[in-house]
């Protein structure tokens, strides 16, 4: 199979997708880059769904609902833009895409991963990024060698707005001076739109997610490295010349391109910004001469608001996938910073949080970008910093503290301690059915960290009551791993701390212990990877799958197993 990249035609109304989005049992969203203005429309199962497109900073985007499909229905679908069809493309060497509703009786399959760079997939790409195992994924699904995933989520990362590809430096350059800052990260809206294009224009990629539904959260390096680590970061970044626009940018165009496919239909209708869309296009239907709804101020105010108080939009959302229920938190931007008080959510992210935290499901999962189960020596050592920095022993060593914090990205659920205490009561809540019939596991789905592994609560059935497994599963990186002798010192680190760290802490009067204590039971693996994740009834496996290159063939990678964990339900 020929997997060819190329930029997009001009003279071809799509841009970029479809993109298959929200799957739910009766309906599905499929989103689309247009050229220009039109109607794009969604041909499946006999029947057409329609949406106009609306504008953002002049690029033309839809997001069509289809809706009145069959529970564990499976078809394929065609896309035109005003009666152009424009998807499948001609001779595409990929099997048609498809809609594939969710099935209450069949096995939940859901990838899950993070950190994914986009250089060319040859083999220079392969020499400095590895192999890309979502590219992988694809061609092995398009020969028919996998089973099909219900779903895959993309848990931060999805872009890299500071750390810029070959391609992109080049579109940078040609339209303003790199010598002066951001220099060669992002800056405006017009380049994410690009970097978007160059993350999801691989031929190859560009199928797997018009016929694999998905959903999507942020981290740093959708923004920036570091995004929102701390009150000191925060003053520090908001004192450059160029940040206010790049956030603005990043934040508006991740709900272009990223956020509204999260929503389910019924969400999409409550959304403040997207009611507009519809409301919109309700006017085209009665007058078809109406113009193209402008969002770009709408979305640009809400970006606004949102960095200023950020409890007046949520960016976290659920998914439900039969007797498995997906809760996906924002753990970036609903971050409480200042020192005397900070937490992973403000206080009302935590009662959305508590309201989805509950039982009469099979399996909970809870999808946060960075980890909540660290190596418990890289717990301790972020809590003790976190502790440093606010000044308990001094300024001078708050100081140094806080460079630590920033220089080693100690910024994880660990260094916001109120909140990550409050979650892991409500999840062991949650784990001895205080909170309805509890799960047969509760399982935190991460990445970040760039290496993969599984934690679990020591004991939790005789130490803490709980009748659910309460597990860390991490995949990190999708395509862009540490270098080999980074990955040895950093095994070596986090084995290395476990000891010292526990040591320091246990003697420490305002260093928390954790109350349920956990370790880490499979890897740390380094491998460019993807997991999947998949229900068998009351038990859960794992698997870790990454690219091989063999026989020099750097076009058709192969799939390889990195690590399997099988996680049957306890007693």
């Amino acid at each position: 199979m020929t997997d060819t990249a190329t930029a997009p035609d001009p003279g071809n109304p799509l841009v970029l997708g479809p993109m298959l989005r929200y799957i739910g049992e009766t309906d599905a969203t499929v989103w689309v880059e247009a050229s220009g203005p039109g109607v794009v429309t969604v041909h499946t199962d006999g029947r057409d769904w329609t949406a106009p497109t609306f504008i953002v900073k002049g690029h033309h985007y839809a997001l069509v609902v289809v809706d009145g499909l069959e529970p564990g229905g499976s078809w394929d679908y065609t896309v035109s833009i005003d009666d152009t069809p424009v998807w499948p493309e001609p001779d595409s060497a990929f099997p048609p895409p498809r809609i594939r509703t969710i099935d209450r009786g069949r096995p939940t399959r859901l990838l899950f991963g993070s950190c994914r760079t986009t250089v060319p997939h040859d083999r220079e790409g392969h020499r400095t990024n590895g192999v890309d195992a979502l590219r992988t994924l694809a061609l092995a699904l398009a020969r028919g060698e996998e089973e099909w995933p219900d779903l895959v989520a993309f848990l931060g990362d999805q872009v890299y707005a500071d750390e810029t590809s070959e391609a992109m430096r080049e579109f940078i350059a040609a339209r303003r001076d790199i010598t002066e800052p951001p220099g060669e990260e992002i800056k405006d809206y017009e380049e994410y739109a690009h970097l978007y294009q160059l993350a999801w224009g691989d031929a190859a990629n560009r199928w797997l997610l018009s016929t694999v539904p998905s959903c999507m959260i942020f981290d740093d390096h959708d923004i920036r490295d570091d995004w929102n680590t701390s009150w000191t970061w925060h003053e520090e970044i908001n004192r450059t010349p160029w940040w206010h626009e790049r956030l603005m940018g990043g934040l508006s165009s991740y709900w272009v391109y990223q956020h509204i496919g999260n929503l389910s239909p019924s969400q999409l209708a409550d959304d403040e910004i997207y009611a507009r869309v519809l409301e919109a296009a309700g006017d085209r239907t009665a007058d078809p001469t109406a113009g193209e709804l402008d969002l770009t101020e709408a979305v640009f105010d809400l970006s606004r608001r949102s960095d200023r108080h950020p409890e007046v939009y949520r960016w976290s959302f659920r998914r439900d996938l039969g007797d498995v229920r997906l809760v996906v938190v924002d753990s970036r931007a609903a971050r409480v910073l200042e020192p005397k008080h900070r937490s992973m959510l403000d206080p009302d992210e935590m009662r959305w949080l508590d309201e989805q935290l509950t039982g009469d499901v099979e399996h909970l999962l809870i999808g946060t970008s960075l980890p909540f189960m660290l190596p418990p020596g890289l717990h301790d050592l972020e809590a003790i910093d976190e502790v440093l920095a606010m000044g308990t022993h001094g300024r001078v060593i708050a100081d140094r503290a806080e460079k630590v914090r920033q220089s080693i990205d100690l910024e994880h659920w660990a260094a916001f301690n109120d909140g990550f205490v409050e979650v892991f009561d409500t999840v062991m809540q949650v784990a001895r059915g205080e909170r309805g019939a509890a799960p047969a596991s509760v399982v935190f789905l991460s990445g970040d960290v760039h290496n993969s592994y599984v934690a679990e609560v020591v004991d939790a059935r005789t130490r803490h009551g709980a009748t659910s497994r309460i597990i860390q599963a991490v995949c990190s990186p999708i395509r862009n791993p540490m270098p080999r002798m980074v990955r040895v010192m950093m095994s070596a680190f986090a084995r290395g701390l476990v000891g010292p760290m526990r040591f320091v802490a246990e003697h420490s009067k305002r260093v928390p212990d954790p109350a349920y204590p956990w370790v880490v039971t499979d890897g740390p693996w380094f491998d460019n990877c993807l997991a999947e994740l998949t229900v068998q009834g009351r038990d859960l496996s794992i698997v870790w799958r990454g690219g091989e290159i063999r026989d020099g063939d750097d076009a058709h990678p192969v799939l390889t197993t990195v690590s399997s964990v099988r996680l049957p339900a306890a007693g």
